[in-house]
């Protein structure tokens, strides 16, 4: 069976939330309210595109792509992706490749001029698939600042 891929809806909140699961296990769980505020906000902003992959009616992978707008480089903006997960029950299928791709299409579309995925984990075979999914790893010094404990 072939996943669809799609931009989310307010529909997709519960399973979202679920699949989230598989991104971070040891989250606390959100606040619905909270929650359905983000999910709207994400839904109604032009620079972001919640990209999820629906088998079935379940959804089983996703990604948000941000497109920021930006003042230099021919003011071409840039876009960056965020929460990459699979649920592991439907992991090395090529799920996250096709929301990648789909990303990557919808950045070009937008007229960026890059785009770039910062990943938390380090295991080798997860950076080698952002690697075979066309990111280059090593080019830009990655910092951060985290508030959540």
């Amino acid at each position: 069976m072939t996943a669809i891929l799609r931009t989310a809806t307010q529909a997709d909140l519960a399973p979202m939330q679920a699949l989230y699961r598989h991104l971070d296990p040891d989250a606390p769980p959100a606040d619905p309210a909270a929650a359905e505020a983000a999910l709207e906000a994400l839904l109604a902003s032009r620079l972001a595109h919640l990209l999820v992959a629906d088998q079935a009616g379940v959804l089983v992978a996703s990604c948000l792509l941000l497109v920021i707008p930006n003042l230099t480089r021919g003011v071409r903006p840039f876009a960056i992706i965020e929460n990459v997960v699979t649920h592991a029950d439907f992991r090395r299928q090529g799920l996250a490749t096709r929301l990648l791709h789909l990303a990557q299409e919808r950045a070009r579309a937008a007229g960026c001029y890059k785009l770039m995925l910062a990943a938390g984990r380090r295991e080798e075979g997860i950076l080698r698939f952002y690697e075979r999914a066309g990111f280059t790893r090593g080019g830009k010094t990655f910092f951060e600042m985290r508030w959540l404990d």
